[in-house]
């Protein structure tokens, strides 16, 4: 077994979880997200992109081009709450925290396209 394979498959499966995680919940409702989940999420991801930054096959270049979209999309959400924290006396309002949300599940979408990606390579690949 490739130990480096290993971590390089848990990184991107544990920010395809942290993803989820803070994405799971009623849209709008501040008390269904934590900023430190979402924190997580963003180092997670970035973490993630380094490790695919070595990688010069087109599949490579796959994985990198969406862990990108996918920092992008939740350091964008992080940016958006900053600005909205003061809202409201709990954090962000309900429109901003839509927002926030609907950034972090394209971030998903973005995580969820990489794994099936590394799925698929995985799966024809052979030994």
């Amino acid at each position: 077994m490739n130990f480096e394979r290993v971590a390089f498959g848990f990184i991107m499966i544990l920010a395809l979880a942290f993803n989820f995680a803070f994405v799971m919940g009623h849209i709008d409702d501040v008390h269904h997200r934590s900023v430190w989940i979402l924190t997580v999420a963003i180092l997670v991801n970035l973490v993630a992109t380094v490790l695919k930054l070595g990688d010069r096959s087109q599949v490579g270049a796959l994985l990198l081009a969406s862990s990108l979209v996918a920092d992008v999309l939740l350091i964008a959400a992080r940016i958006v709450w900053i600005v909205a924290d003061n809202e409201t006396a709990s954090g962000p309002g309900a429109a901003s925290m839509a927002t926030i949300v609907s950034l972090a599940g394209g971030a998903l979408v973005a995580s969820v396209f990489a794994v099936i990606i590394l799925a698929g390579d995985t799966l024809i690949s052979r030994r």
